[in-house]
C-alpha cells in the first residue's frame, strides 16, 4: 500500500515538475520563435496582423535587404573581426597571467593580487578610460576595444584558483624529468585545463560579440562599426515608426527580426561545441582546498 502511494506521490511530483519546466520552456522559446518567424514574413502582414507566431506568406526579402545592405556585411565583418583577436588576445593574456600569479614562489605576488582585486571592485571609470586610449592614440582602432579588455579580473581570479588546484606531485614529476617552466606550463598545465580554458574562450567571445557602447566610446570611424552598432542604428533610423527608408533600404520591422537573428547566429553555432565543458567549467575555482 506504501509503496503505491509512494509511485502516485513520486508520479505527481513528475508531472509537477515537467508542467513547471514546460511552461519555463515555453516562457524562454515563444520569443525566440517571434523573431525568427517574423523575419520571414512579409511587411504588409506584420503590420496588418500584429502578434502572430506562423506567417501566412514566407519571404527571403528582409535577408534580401540586409545582404544588399554594405553597412550590414561590413559590420558583421567588423564583430568577427573583433571577435576572434580579442578573445585570442584575452585567453592568452588571462592564461598567462593567471598562471603566474598561481605560483607560490612568484614574487610581488600578493601585491599583483590585490592590484587584480582592486580594479574588479573599482575601475577607472569612463572619461580616464577615454583620456588613456586617446592619449596612446588607439582611438578608431579595435586595439582600444582588444587592450582595455585584454584581462577581465574574475575571468583571471577563477582560473587562477583553478591553477592552484593543480597536483604538486604532477609538476614535481615533471620538474625532475627536466621540464622546464614553460614546458611544465605549455605540455602539462595547459592540457590538463582545457575545460577551463574552453568556458572562457566561451565567455570572452560572446563579450566581444556583444561590444557596444566601448565601440561607440572609442570607435567613430563608421566603416569599422560592429554588427550591434549597426543594430542600434537601424532601430534608432525606423524611430517609432513601423516602417522606414533610409539610403534605399527599408527597415520595417522584419527586417530588424532578421538582423537580430543574424547576431544570434555565431554564438548559436559556437555553444554545442563547447557545451561539454560548461558543466565542469562552471564550477573551476569554486571549491578552496
Amino acid at each position: 500500500m506504501k509503496s503505491i502511494t509512494a509511485t502516485r506521490s513520486f508520479s505527481l511530483f513528475n508531472t509537477l515538475v515537467y508542467l513547471v519546466l514546460g511552461l519555463l520552456l515555453l516562457i524562454v522559446l515563444l520569443p525566440c520563435l517571434y523573431v525568427l518567424f517574423s523575419s520571414f514574413s512579409t511587411k504588409s502582414e506584420m503590420l496588418s496582423r500584429g502578434f502572430y507566431l506562423i506567417p501566412k506568406v514566407w519571404t527571403l526579402n528582409s535577408y534580401g535587404y540586409l545582404f544588399s545592405n554594405h553597412n550590414f556585411t561590413a559590420s558583421y565583418w567588423n564583430a568577427l573581426q573583433i571577435t576572434v583577436g580579442g578573445t585570442a588576445l584575452s585567453i592568452s593574456a588571462t592564461t598567462l597571467m593567471a598562471y603566474g600569479l598561481s605560483r607560490t614562489w612568484l614574487r610581488g605576488r600578493k601585491p599583483l593580487n590585490f592590484m587584480v582585486l582592486f580594479t574588479m571592485l573599482f575601475s577607472g571609470g569612463i572619461i580616464p578610460t577615454y583620456l588613456l586610449t586617446s592619449q596612446l592614440g588607439l582611438l578608431n582602432s579595435y586595439w582600444s576595444l582588444f587592450l582595455n579588455n585584454a584581462i577581465l579580473p574574475f575571468n583571471l581570479i577563477v582560473m587562477r584558483s583553478f591553477f592552484q588546484n593543480t597536483p604538486k606531485e604532477l609538476e614535481e614529476a615533471a620538474r625532475i624529468d627536466g621540464c622546464g617552466e614553460w614546458n611544465l606550463f605549455f605540455r602539462i598545465i595547459l592540457p590538463l585545463s582545457m575545460t577551463s580554458v574552453a568556458t572562457f574562450i566561451m565567455f570572452y567571445a560572446v563579450f566581444y560579440w556583444n561590444s557596444y557602447f566601448q565601440a561607440i566610446l572609442f570607435i567613430s570611424d563608421s566603416q569599422k562599426m560592429p554588427l550591434q552598432v549597426f543594430l542600434r542604428q537601424i532601430i534608432l533610423e525606423s524611430g517609432n515608426s513601423l516602417e522606414s527608408v533610409t539610403d534605399g533600404y527599408e527597415f520595417g520591422p522584419p527586417v530588424k527580426m532578421a538582423v537580430v537573428v543574424m547576431a544570434s547566429i555565431p554564438m548559436l553555432v559556437m555553444y554545442p561545441f563547447f557545451q561539454k565543458y560548461f558543466d565542469k567549467g562552471m564550477l573551476v575555482g569554486s571549491v578552496k582546498g
